[in-house]
């Protein structure tokens, strides 16, 4: 049995599965690893606690997702007789506590400063003292929202971008890439063609790129998607957000 790497759709706890969950005094997380484990001996279990419904218990499970280890979370009774794949809602809050409880395992780790920054297009604006790295799709509508609408606003802010074209999606982006990394002004030709509008640097792409490196590096850093931003307080944010949202992520500790 596979699970799912992600939440399925939201699943309703029904009180009968619950009402046959009573653990017993001699049930606790490492004798339900156990028998996890003898029943799924394909999946790493990496822990198990109480989850926050009486009779349930939290199992933590990791995964292979591309180049990285990524978690996901079933929940099970005390002898695992039956499993639940799904959210579980907070009826006060509304909130889902399983997506909270994800996004605090698969949080992204990484070092700022380790990153590549040779293989990025630097941009300086005002004193540049706030890092940023975009990981970016020269033919991602959603990165040239981010540029026109979000970065292009930003003062005082050194901004790398990462050439990171989806070409599953834009099947043209690697060339389109290839061109403004050759060009004789990375700079203005990214952020002509993505913040004004301007056409592709003339000419045919002659030049070593580093697009089979960045593709490497934002599978190892979990980026499944662009825009990706990464910054230097090592705080990461996928998708066009707005300013505010990077301003406050640049204040965030």
């Amino acid at each position: 049995m596979m699970f799912p790497l992600r939440r399925l759709a939201i699943i309703p706890l029904c009180l009968s599965l619950l009402a046959c969950t009573a653990s017993a005094a001699d049930e606790t997380p490492a004798s339900v690893k156990a028998a996890f484990a003898s029943k799924f001996p394909q999946h790493e279990v990496t822990s198990v606690q109480p989850a926050p419904v009486p009779g349930l218990y939290e199992v933590v499970v990791k995964m292979k997702r591309g180049g990285r280890e990524e978690y996901t979370i079933v929940y099970a009774d005390a002898k695992v007789e039956h499993l639940l794949t799904g959210d579980l809602i907070d009826t006060a809050s509304h909130k889902s506590l399983t997506e909270a409880r994800l996004d605090e395992l698969n949080q992204v780790k990484f070092d700022f400063a380790a990153l590549p920054f040779d293989k990025a297009i630097k941009e300086v604006r005002g004193k540049g003292e706030r890092k940023l790295a975009v990981f970016s799709d020269p033919d991602c509508p959603f990165c040239k929202r981010l540029e026109q609408e979000s970065l292009s606003k930003l003062d005082n802010v050194t901004i790398y971008t990462f050439l990171y074209p989806l070409a599953q999606l834009h099947p043209d982006a690697p060339r389109k890439a290839e061109q403004i990394w050759c060009s004789k002004d990375r700079t203005a030709a990214w952020t002509g063609v993505m913040r004004n509008g301007s056409k592709l640097p003339a000419g045919k792409a002659s030049c070593a790129t580093p697009l089979a490196e960045l593709a490497k590096l934002g599978e190892q850093l979990g980026v499944e998607g662009t825009p990706a931003l990464f910054f230097a307080n090592g705080k990461m944010i996928a998708g066009a957000v707005p300013v505010e949202t990077i301003e406050a992520a640049f204040k965030a500790k």
